[in-house]
C-alpha cells in the first residue's frame, strides 16, 4: 500500500458536491496520422495494453473506520479499462462552441471514488475532421507535473513509435483493515513531535511577512483581493473555454521587452481579464490577485504525488497601458517569487500534513453549505498556472496532437482557473469557470489573443534588460 500524504488527502477533504477537485485536460487530435487509420476500439485495446504498466492508472482508494489517519493507495485488481474510458460526439454542427459545452458538462461530473480516480472520454462528430479526448484525474493522484508526466508516457515522438513506459515502475500494492489502521496508528503517535518542529517557525513567519511588506518585498496576502463576479459561492455546474496562441509571439514580446515567458502570459490574462470585466462594468480599481502554483519537484523530499506550494502575485490590471503592465507584472513576479522562496519548498507539504480527516472534510461541507466565500474577503481572484510542454510535434496513440488544453479545478472564492501550457510552437489556453459566476467564457478566452496582439504590436520605448 501506498499512504497518501497530508497534501494528496487534503484534495479529497476539499472536495463537495460543488467544489470538484479533479483536473481535466481537452486534447484536439487529427486521426488521420494513426497507422491503420482511427478505429475507437482499436484505441481501446492499445490504450488499456500501455496502461498496465502504468501503476496510477490502476490504483484506488482504499481506507477503515479504524483507521486515524489517510488514506491509502491499492492496486484495483478489478480494474476493467470499459469503466473508465468512454465514446461520445458533440452535437450538429461540431464546432468549438459544442466541444466546449460538452467539455464543460463532463468537468461537472465528480469521479467515482470506489475506482480509479481517472476517466477519459473520447469526442468524435467534430466538423473538421479532428477527434478529441477529454481526461481527468483526481488532484489527489496528480499534480500538473504529474498529470504531464503520466500524459507523456501515452505520448511518442512518431505516429508507429512505441509509448514512453517506464519498465521500473511498480503498483501500490495490497492493504488489510489492520495494515491501514496500525500505519494510521502509528502515523497520529509520532504527529505532535511534528507539529512541535514546525509551530516555531510558523509563529515567525507572520512578523517576517510584515517586515517584508514594509520593505516592498512581499507578495501580496491572503485575503486582500478585490471582489468580482466570479468570486462567490460556485455551484456544481462548470463551463470550459479555450484559445490557441502563436508562441513565436510570445516569446518576441519577452526578447522585446526583456522579461520572462511567464511575465507574459500573466499580462495576457490581465490584459483578457481587464476587457472582459471592462466590458460588464466591474473592473475593481485595485488590481487582481492571481495564485499562482509553484512545482517544487527536485526541491522537496518530502513524500507524496503533490509537489507544489503557491505564491500570490498581482496582475496589474489596474494599469490602462500594456506595455506598463507588463513591466510590473515582471516586477511583481519577482517579488513575489523572492518571497514564497523565503518561505520554503517544504511549507505547504508540511502543514497539509495535520489536516484530520473528519474535522476537515465537515468544516469544508458547512463552509461550503453557508456559502461563507461571500461572507469574507477574496483569498485570491484566480488560479493562473502555466505549464510548459516540448517543443516538437507528439502523437497521442498514434493521432497527432493539435492542440492540449489544461483544464484545472476552480475553488470557492475563486471560481476562474486559467492553465496555459506550450506545445509544438503554440500556446494553448485553457480556462474553466462556473456558468453560474461567469456565464459568457468564451469572451475571456477571445481576450487573450488580442492581449497578445496589443502587446507585440506595442513600442519599446525604453531599454529593457534581458532576462534569462
Amino acid at each position: 500500500m501506498q499512504r497518501l500524504s497530508g497534501l494528496d488527502a487534503t484534495f479529497l477533504y476539499l472536495e463537495t458536491p460543488t467544489q470538484l477537485l479533479h483536473v481535466c485536460g481537452l486534447v484536439l487530435l487529427d486521426p488521420s496520422t494513426i497507422p491503420g487509420g482511427y478505429d475507437y476500439r482499436k484505441l481501446l485495446r492499445e490504450l488499456d495494453s500501455r496502461m498496465a504498466t502504468m501503476p496510477t492508472f490502476r490504483r484506488k482508494l482504499k481506507d477503515s473506520r479504524l483507521n486515524l489517519d489517510y488514506p491509502v493507495w491499492v492496486d484495483d485488481h478489478d480494474f476493467d479499462i470499459e469503466r473508465h474510458c468512454h465514446r461520445t460526439a458533440v452535437p450538429a454542427p461540431g464546432t468549438h462552441a459544442e466541444l466546449a459545452e460538452l467539455a464543460g458538462h463532463i468537468a461537472s461530473q465528480p469521479l467515482d471514488r470506489s475506482r480509479p480516480l481517472w476517466e477519459m472520454w473520447v469526442i468524435e462528430g467534430l466538423a473538421d475532421g479532428q477527434i478529441a479526448v477529454m481526461s481527468k484525474i483526481h488532484h489527489s493522484a496528480a499534480d500538473g507535473v504529474t498529470g504531464a508526466n503520466i500524459l507523456a508516457q501515452l505520448c511518442s515522438l512518431e505516429p508507429d513509435s512505441p509509448a514512453l513506459v517506464d519498465p521500473t515502475a511498480q503498483g501500490a500494492g495490497d492493504a488489510g483493515t489492520l495494515d491501514i489502521a496500525i500505519g494510521g496508528l502509528m502515523a497520529v503517535i509520532a504527529r505532535p513531535a511534528r507539529i512541535a518542529r514546525l509551530v516555531p517557525g510558523g509563529i515567525a513567519m507572520l512578523p517576517k511577512w510584515v517586515t517584508r511588506a514594509r520593505k516592498g518585498e512581499a507578495m501580496p496576502a491572503p485575503f486582500t483581493a478585490p471582489r468580482t463576479s466570479f468570486n462567490g459561492a460556485i455551484t456544481g455546474h462548470r463551463n470550459v473555454a479555450f484559445s490557441q496562441l502563436d508562441l513565436a509571439k510570445v516569446k518576441a514580446v519577452k526578447d522585446r521587452h526583456g522579461v520572462k515567458v511567464n511575465d507574459v502570459v500573466l499580462a495576457l490574462c490581465a490584459g483578457a481579464l481587464r476587457k472582459y470585466l471592462e466590458d460588464r462594468d466591474e473592473l475593481p480599481e485595485d488590481s487582481l490577485v492571481a495564485m499562482v502554483p509553484v512545482s517544487v519537484h527536485g526541491k522537496s523530499d518530502r513524500p507524496g504525488t503533490n509537489q507544489i506550494s503557491g505564491m500570490f502575485t498581482q496582475l496589474g490590471t489596474q494599469i490602462a497601458d500594456p506595455v506598463e503592465r507588463l513591466h510590473a507584472i515582471s516586477d511583481y513576479n519577482a517579488t513575489s517569487k523572492n518571497h514564497n522562496e523565503a518561505l520554503g519548498a517544504n511549507m505547504l507539504q508540511d502543514w497539509s500534513q495535520f489536516a484530520s480527516p473528519a474535522v476537515f472534510g465537515a468544516a469544508m461541507r458547512v463552509y461550503s453549505s453557508l456559502k461563507l466565500a461571500e461572507r469574507h474577503p477574496v483569498v485570491s481572484n484566480l488560479v493562473v498556472s502555466n505549464v510548459p510542454g516540448p517543443p516538437v510535434p507528439l502523437y497521442f496513440l498514434g493521432a497527432q496532437i493539435k492542440g492540449m488544453f489544461p483544464l484545472g479545478p476552480i475553488f470557492h472564492g475563486a471560481g476562474l482557473n486559467v492553465t496555459v501550457m506550450s506545445l509544438d510552437g503554440k500556446l494553448d489556453v485553457g480556462i474553466v469557470s462556473c456558468s453560474d459566476l461567469a456565464p459568457e467564457l468564451d469572451q475571456l478566452a477571445q481576450g487573450f489573443g488580442a492581449a497578445l496582439d496589443e502587446l507585440f504590436d506595442a513600442e519599446v520605448t525604453t531599454p529593457a534588460p534581458t532576462a534569462t
